[in-house]
Formats: structure tokens, sequence, C-alpha cells
């Protein structure tokens, strides 16, 4: 394990402590997400809003406690292994970079200050021809008296039904190059002209499809710079990519400990089958491969929390990549070991495995963040 400040290892502590007590059996985790078709309970988030822990990666002048992205991944990962439903953690975390760097002192009152109380935002970015190729993104910020008229749609826009705002990226100049004439927007909840269509998925209410038709923004909603939106995204990929790679370690090590005890009380052949080579040797490999993860992770937040300002692209990719790879073999590995009863709905591992089967997709996949690993060598 990496080596936590007493603060962090507190902090810790603390979050286990309150996911035992809010989250800690079947039945609690029931209740709170219907029966697993909610992945955020807006009541849990809102106690942790009040013991503070929402703002840790919040200026204290907003209301935070001036942590850095350490301890970010800290919460992500403490709250996924307790299975908290709080997954509009990591969208908000996202979207509160481009506030705290880039927005005008009143959107950081306004959002920075929200997400401390515990409102959740989320971010529109990927559209139906622009997944991977974010680039290619076509919804239309075009120029009108006052402000901007919006028109397009975006897609898998995770917890936009929860949200107090959408951070929308638009074109706004289409006569540059590709990652030119982009611009970041703060689209209130209920905007005239916007309308939220959820998707159906194996995880429950996520994700939506998100629809502008003549959606006017005024001035004041431009975050940032006009035109200047992709160096913007560029500059939060650290956050995006750590946060999740940190919740995947959370998730990952909960599928790991469940099998674990699994194994160790399932008796076949008059012994525990954990006893047998085959099934030992599989839980070394895997307590090794999370073990890496974890020191991936923690390393390169310790970086950027030491510069800020610096980029991190092979390093951020390489722990959202491994560990997100990581953590999908691990709930695999899990639901073999534990046969038919890793199947079946009343135990956890079948959860653990759709958490984890979709985190190599969401927030750059595996092949994106090989070919951004590839690109750091020059190739």
């Amino acid at each position: 394990m990496h080596a936590r400040t007493p603060e962090q290892a507190s902090f810790a502590d603390a979050i286990d402590a309150f996911c035992r007590d809010k989250t800690g059996t079947r039945a609690q985790r029931d209740a709170l997400t219907r029966n697993g078709a909610e992945a955020h309970n807006p009541a849990l988030y809102a106690q942790m809003a009040e013991l503070g822990w929402l703002g840790v990666g919040i200026p204290s002048k907003y209301g935070g406690s001036d942590g850095g992205l350490s301890d970010m991944c800290l919460f992500a990962e403490r709250t996924a292994y307790g299975l908290a439903p709080v997954g509009g953690y990591i969208t908000t975390s996202v979207a509160a970079g481009p506030y705290v760097k880039f927005g005008t002192e009143a959107q950081r009152e306004k959002i920075l200050g929200g997400i401390t109380r515990g409102r959740v935002e989320a971010i529109a970015i990927s559209e139906p021809g622009a997944g991977s190729d974010v680039a290619a993104i076509t919804c239309r910020a075009t120029r009108t008296p006052g402000g901007f008229i919006i028109n397009g749609q975006k897609t898998w826009v995770s917890n936009a039904h929860l949200a107090d705002h959408l951070l929308l990226v638009a074109r706004t100049n289409p006569s540059g190059g590709r990652h030119e004439g982009f611009t970041m927007f703060c689209v209130p909840a209920g905007t005239p002209g916007m309308e939220i269509r959820g998707i159906p998925t194996l995880g429950g209410k996520e994700v939506n499809d998100v629809f502008f038709t003549d959606c006017f923004l005024p001035e004041n909603s431009v975050v940032g710079t006009v035109d200047r939106a992709w160096p913007q995204l560029m500059a939060g990929l650290n956050c995006e990519r750590l946060i999740l790679a940190a919740s995947m370690l959370g998730r990952g090590r909960r599928a790991f400990d469940d099998a674990v005890a699994y194994v160790k009380e399932r008796k076949q052949f008059g012994q525990p089958i954990g006893s047998f080579q085959a099934i030992k040797h599989r839980i070394a490999d895997l307590a090794t491969e999370l073990d890496c993860c974890e020191l991936l992770i923690y390393r390169v937040a310790a970086m950027a929390d030491e510069a800020p300002e610096r980029m991190l692209p092979r390093e951020a990719s390489m722990a959202k990549l491994k560990t997100t790879e990581t953590a999908k073999r691990v709930a695999l590995e899990g639901m073999q070991m534990m046969g038919g009863y890793g199947y079946a709905l009343e135990y956890d591992m079948e959860s653990h495995l759709r958490a984890t089967v979709i985190s190599t997709v969401f927030g750059g996949t595996s092949e994106i963040q090989r070919d951004i690993i590839g690109k750091t060598f020059g190739l």
C-alpha cells in the first residue's frame, strides 16, 4: 500500500466507517439504489457533503478543503470499495476542474460552492459521431446578440439527469483546424431548448442523450475563452483519468476481497477451494496487479499535486489503462472462481463485473489510452 499522510489515513478510515454503517449490507444498498436501478443517491451524497468530504478538491475560498488530486483519488477509491451509490462524484469532480482553472468568479462561487453542498455536475462532450474522436464534434454554438444559440446532440452524458449544470463543449468556429474553434459553456438544468433522455444500460440509470434545439445561452455562460476549449479540455485529463482509475481500484479491491472470502469458505473435494493451487495462484496474481495499480495511481497523483499545471498524458493514461483492465480482470476471475454463485444476483460479483467492464470504455477507451501512451514515445 502506498504511504498516506496521517490526515489521509484518518480520512480513509472515516469513509470506510461511514460505508460500513450506511452501505454495509445488500439490503441497505438495494434500498438506496432501487435494487440497483440508480447509481447515485442524493440523500447519501448530502450526508457526505455535511461531513465536508465533497469539497476535498475544492479551494477553501469556495467552501472546500484545499485538498489535491491524491485526496480526491482517495475519496473515489474508498467510496467505490464501500459500494456507496455516489456515482455523481466522478463527473462532478471532472467538471469542477475547468471552473477552477478557467471560470469566472461568479461561475466558481455558484458551481464550486454547490459542489461542496452536494450538488452534482456533468460534462457533455461525446456525440453520436464523436466518441473517441473528440475533435469530430459538430454540435454548433452560433453567435447571436447577447450570447449563443446551441443546436446539436450529445450522448453518453453521465449524470445529466441529476446535474445542476452541464459543462458543454460545442463548436463555435467551424473554419479552424480539427482542434480549434471549440468553446465550453455552462448550461443550467432546465434551460429552454435542452432535452435530456435516459439511455437504458446494464448499469441502470446513468447515461443520457442530450438534445439542443435553438437553445439560447447568454454570453456569461462561456467558461474560459471562446474557441479555446481544446487546451482547456487537455488541462483536465490528469484529473479525469486518475479519478476513474481510483474508483476502479476501489471496485477491483472489493471484488477481490469478495472472491477471497468465498474461496476460503466454499468446500469441494473435502477442502476449501482456495487451498487448490489453481485458485491460490490466481489470487496471488490478482493481488499483485492491484498493488501495482495503487502504486501507479498515487504516484501520478502526487506528481500532479506537486505541479498542478503539468500535463501527464503518458502517466495518467497508464494509470487509467492498467487499473480499469485489472479491475475488469478481477471481476471476471472472481466470477469464474465463484462459479454459478458469481453469476447469481444474490451476490455482488455480477454487479462488480457490470461496473468494471464498462470502465475500459468510458473516459477514453483502453485502445485510446494505448495510442496516447505510444505517441508520448514519438510513435
